[in-house]
């Protein structure tokens, strides 16, 4: 590590918003800007409670903290969206977003008449994999290129140096579509929805067997084969490793990107939480010149593997294929989101909003954006002020929960499983 060395360029951590408590978790937990959009033009249909209300109070809410927020458009628009989009951009000029994320050129022209002076960044659905595609959209006053996750190390540092004055932005954590930047057709052939149009029902993950979901390659066998290992309960052969970079982070510093994002607008209140926190912590650690670096990626790759994952892997970091995760859907998480509180306190008693169940039986940490500990309960009331054993979420209920020890501020809680 060349701390320093190198030139000391502020690098975002870029979090993903669902809704606004996700959008608060985030920043909270350490993000310096989040990315969010309506339904309809952002690539997420489903698990989006992003209306137009929601989004003038996350602008509010932004602008108010100092906080940088980018509006996605980064569908493929057929006609009919393209009609629809003067009228939306009506209403995104309003909130005037830091950026707004586009990855089909039509969009663009559109963008760029209605809203001039709005910057532009390039989704990595445009697929962005080379200097010249980079100078290309230079010409077409971006300002920002959200870089193929099939980019290399190398390339990002070749990009990084024909091209110093246009911010790179790369994906560190989450998912890793099998098909090419999510490029992907199977969704709308297999279920007629179009993951382009951000509805994918995720055939990737599925469990595939002879008998059942089999995609026929006889036609093709004289161009390409494709060896299918199975036992008797199926194969997830499509199923790819999570990305997971938190140990390359100064790599990618000092090849010069920009801007570091996390992905996951479907993903819970506390996936959020804690992975914009365990990029913090490694990323401050990092431009400290902190000698506790190396223990920070250590202990914080240990905190995200607490989450439910696919298997984490380098993506195409290092230019390898990425793994796969035959096996099964997804790995089994060690620790369940419990709880959250928000109320802003501090005190050994505290209003907990139960996400999944709290026992006083249950082995409890709480995670806060600067510390994690561990914690007995020793006490829960309901609404009521009634003493019981365990709270259970689906109520839409907060618990008053009494620690054995003092707690301020905000805080996720988690239990062993």
């Amino acid at each position: 590590m060349k701390t320093k060395d190198i030139k000391k360029h502020k690098l975002e951590i870029l979090a993903p918003a669902g809704n606004l408590e996700k959008m608060k978790m985030a920043f909270a937990f350490g993000a310096d800007a989040v990315y969010f959009g309506v339904p309809n033009f952002s690539l997420r249909v489903r698990i989006n409670q992003f209306d137009e209300e929601a989004i003038l109070k996350a602008a509010e809410y932004c602008k108010g903290k100092g906080k940088k927020f980018y509006v996605t458009l980064n569908i493929y628009a057929h006609n009919k969206h393209i009609k629809e989009l003067p009228k939306h951009l009506e209403f995104v000029k309003k909130v005037s977003p830091d950026a707004i994320i586009i990855s089909d050129p039509g969009i663009l022209m559109v963008v760029k008449r209605e809203l001039p002076g709005i910057p532009i960044h390039i989704s990595t659905q445009a697929n962005v994999t080379n200097v010249e595609a980079v100078k290309f959209w230079q010409l077409q006053g971006v300002e920002r290129i959200i870089l193929a996750r099939e980019v290399t190390l190398e390339e990002i540092r070749e990009i990084k140096k024909e091209v110093p004055d246009m911010e790179l932005e790369y994906f560190v954590h989450g998912a890793m579509c099998m098909s090419y930047s999510g490029r992907c057709i199977l969704s709308k052939w297999m279920t007629n929805r179009s993951a382009n149009l951000g509805d994918c029902s995720q055939p990737c993950r599925w469990k595939y067997k002879n008998s059942t979901k089999v995609i026929e390659v006889t036609d093709d066998k004289d161009r390409f084969s494709i060896d299918l290992e199975e036992d008797k309960h199926g194969t997830y052969f499509f199923n790819s490793f999570d990305i997971c970079l938190i140990e390359h982070i100064d790599d990618l510093i000092e090849t010069g990107v920009d801007s570091i994002k996390i992905e996951g607008r479907a993903k819970s209140t506390f996936y959020v939480g804690v992975v914009s926190r365990a990029y913090r912590k490694v990323v401050d650690a990092y431009f400290n010149g902190n000698e506790e670096y190396k223990k920070e990626v250590i202990s914080n790759k240990k905190e995200l593997l607490k989450l439910a994952n696919r298997g984490y892997g380098k993506g195409f970091l290092l230019g390898n294929d990425p793994d796969h995760l035959f096996e099964s859907p997804a790995i089994s998480a060690t620790w369940e989101f419990a709880g959250i509180c928000e109320d802003g306190e501090s005190g050994d008693v505290r209003k907990v909003f139960v996400h999944n169940s709290l026992s006083k039986k249950d082995y409890v940490e709480i995670v806060t954006p600067g510390d994690i500990m561990h914690v007995k309960i020793l006490e829960i009331k309901n609404k009521k002020k009634e003493k019981i054993e365990s709270a259970h979420g689906g109520q839409d209920e907060f618990f008053d929960v009494k620690f054995n020890k003092n707690i301020e501020g905000l805080f996720l809680l988690r239990t062993k499983i």
